[in-house]
């Protein structure tokens, strides 16, 4: 009896031992070498670059992007996702669902406080990694559509971007300052790059606004079927846009663009990049080093202008403190 009691014991013994082991095999304690989210061993963390229409300058820049952090930061795997650009990109950035956005300064800077589109719904939870490039607002048309200047646009069938797009709220301000009304004075339809400049060309629309690093794919591609006018702004114009909103600043297109005779004076913004703050400050100085450093493997014209050096001009929001680390290390300042 006292045998069978034994052996009893024993039994149990060894069923108790198998069941704690069983239940010490789950996911291990990230204190004690398990594995983490972001940048250890295990499971890869997955970047979302929020870009634009595939027609635009953020697409074919959020794949090169990715590429570059795909081969320059270990153990995380990068793809561009098209959006309707740099409004969405807030939206969708700062409710989780991206962790990388392309943005005009100006949007961000309206996310950050709170103001026009975002009025009541203020983004504190976005911060930049840097600018890029001039983001050229580029009002296109036909060369005989008789449309020579913004006063011009009255009446007409006119594209002033996607439905959440930077380039709507610049056909707002641009407008405006030629005393004209988005809603009343013109016949506005919400359209991407690729429909505003198919639009053009099979004689629906007459003129699209078109905020985007120049060159642009969809006017290239117009420019190869039509020839094309990109509209002059007029000086005292400028200035006025300037003095009222003061992320603008005077750009040019230069002469042979889009085929284009002469140089065209026209406005811009700053193309960024904006990161949701709750991403580790080691993960965002690791993919902020890789662009900047790499920006020579871009494959696109806009490559040459993406440097550390100005990749703090025209920020108007918090720098994330992984972006803020590596520009302290490369000793750029934000003016």
């Amino acid at each position: 009896m006292n045998m069978k009691k034994s052996l009893l014991s024993v039994a149990m013994l060894v069923i108790l031992s198998l069941v704690l082991a069983a239940c010490g095999g789950g996911t291990a304690d990230p204190d004690e070498g398990g594995e983490s989210a972001e940048g250890g061993e295990g499971e890869p963390q997955f970047i979302n670059i929020l870009t634009g229409g595939t027609q635009g300058t953020y697409y074919p820049l959020g794949g090169s992007f990715a590429t570059i952090i795909n081969d320059n930061v270990e153990n995380v795997e990068a793809n561009a996702t098209s959006t309707g650009a740099s409004v969405e990109n807030v939206n969708t950035l700062a409710d989780g669902d991206g962790e990388i956005a392309f943005v005009q300064t100006d949007i961000a800077a309206y996310a950050a406080n709170g103001e026009l589109m975002f009025e009541g719904d203020q983004k504190d939870n976005i911060q930049a990694m840097g600018s890029l490039y001039p983001e050229t607002i580029q009002i296109v048309t036909t060369a005989d559509s008789g449309i020579e200047t913004v006063a011009d646009l009255e009446g007409k069938v006119v594209s002033v971007g996607a439905p959440g797009s930077g380039t709507y709220a610049n056909a707002e301000n641009i407008l405006s300052i030629h005393d004209l009304n988005i809603d009343e004075d013109i016949q506005a339809r919400n359209l991407d790059f690729g429909d505003s400049t198919s639009g053009i060309q099979d004689g629906t629309i007459d003129a699209a606004f078109i905020t985007s690093g120049t060159p642009t794919g969809a006017v290239e591609s117009l420019a190869a079927t039509a020839d094309i006018n990109i509209v002059k702004f007029e000086g005292d114009k400028v200035q006025e846009l300037i003095d009222e909103y003061g992320y603008y600043a005077e750009d040019e297109i230069p002469e042979g663009t889009y085929g284009l005779e002469e140089a065209v004076t026209t406005v811009a913004v700053q193309a960024m990049l904006i990161t949701h703050s709750d991403l580790s400050e080691d993960l965002v100085y690791e993919m902020t080093k890789a662009i900047y450093e790499n920006s020579d493997q871009v494959q696109h014209s806009k490559g040459e202008m993406i440097t550390a050096e100005s990749a703090l001009q025209g920020v108007g929001i918090d720098i994330h403190p992984g972006a803020q680390k590596y520009f302290d290390e490369v000793g750029v300042s934000q003016e």
